[in-house]
């Protein structure tokens, strides 16, 4: 229903489009590149709506295609890509750096975008999303809501900064607070995922950091069953369960894409590897649960403000 309800929605911003002046800038047709799918309800999902984004502010054609996951299958997208006038391409995700990397001296023409990767070359761009923070307030959330005094971050990969930052975050709420990482390994295996996590709650930890796009729903599905909670990650998750997501830490992609494509129109959009934080209001916390307090809401938010004006963390 999703994918269909997607595909109708582009078609009709699509037509919309048609007999409509282009945009004055440098851009002029937009392609997006997904390893998996825009169906996903998270990292894919939102990497779409960015892209139909773009479309209804700079009022230029779109394009994406799914499945881009080995060098050849994108080689062989861009090269269509490129046929079509596509000049801003996004990988949505780490692998894609690489691949532009290789090919993009190919295609001088094109301005390539991933994520979390390292840009090498001139028209190369990779945007990294300085996640720490993000971590941080959400483990204090997670402490401050916990019964049990036990908290559990179920991680795709060790080398992600919010898993220390929520860390960080859960012992400055309380310092006796424990805090249980398990590693899934994969951005995607939902079957060690919801084993991992049922182990967690087995062992008394009553609130979840299911940092993992692809496997994060269908594990605050099993939570939910148990009564326990969350974080929501990548995405607002409180419709997931109000009750069961306390709030969400959220990559708000499809804003940045849109300021990616805007700064890339007006010929500013920087080569490398750019960070972006809470300070450039596409990183944030989302709902809070109605079980999160008012007072404890306004205390993580000064907390939010004051770090985004001073940088500073709470100790």
């Amino acid at each position: 229903m999703l994918n269909r309800f997607c595909i109708i929605l582009l078609c009709l911003l699509l037509l919309a489009a048609c007999g409509e002046p282009k945009t004055t800038g440098k851009l002029q047709k937009v392609g997006l590149l997904v390893p998996e799918t825009v169906n996903d309800q998270v990292w894919g999902t939102k990497g779409f709506k960015g892209l139909l984004k773009i479309q209804s502010k700079f009022n230029v054609e779109v394009f994406y295609k799914e499945g881009m996951n080995s060098q050849a299958v994108v080689e062989q997208a861009v090269k269509e890509f490129d046929q079509k006038g596509v000049n801003l391409i996004f990988g949505h995700g780490s692998e894609y750096a690489e691949y532009f990397n290789n090919i993009s001296k190919d295609y001088p023409n094109i301005h390539f975008v991933s994520f979390n990767g390292d840009a090498k070359h001139k028209n190369t761009t990779s945007l990294n999303f300085k996640s720490h923070a993000m971590g941080f307030f959400g483990g204090m959330v997670a402490a401050h809501m916990s019964n049990t005094k036990k908290v559990g971050v179920l991680a795709a990969y060790e080398w992600q900064p919010e898993i220390e930052g929520f860390y960080q975050g859960a012992m400055a709420e309380d310092k006796d607070i424990k805090v249980n990482i398990e590693y899934v390994g994969n951005w995607d295996n939902k079957q060690k995922a919801i084993q991992l996590a049922g182990e967690m709650m087995n062992d008394g930890v009553d609130v979840i950091y299911p940092a993992g796009d692809g496997f994060n729903v269908p594990v605050i599905e099993q939570v939910k069953e148990r009564g326990l909670h969350v974080i929501g990650y990548v995405s607002e998750q409180s419709d997931l369960g109000e009750s069961t997501v306390l709030t969400s830490t959220i990559q708000q992609v499809d804003k940045l894409y849109v300021k990616v494509a805007e700064q890339f129109n007006n010929g500013k959009l920087h080569s490398g590897n750019l960070s972006y934080d809470f300070q450039d209001n596409v990183i944030s916390l989302g709902k809070f649960s109605p079980l999160v307090s008012k007072e404890f809401i306004n205390e993580m938010n000064r907390q939010i403000n004051h770090y985004k004006k001073t940088g500073e963390l709470p100790k």
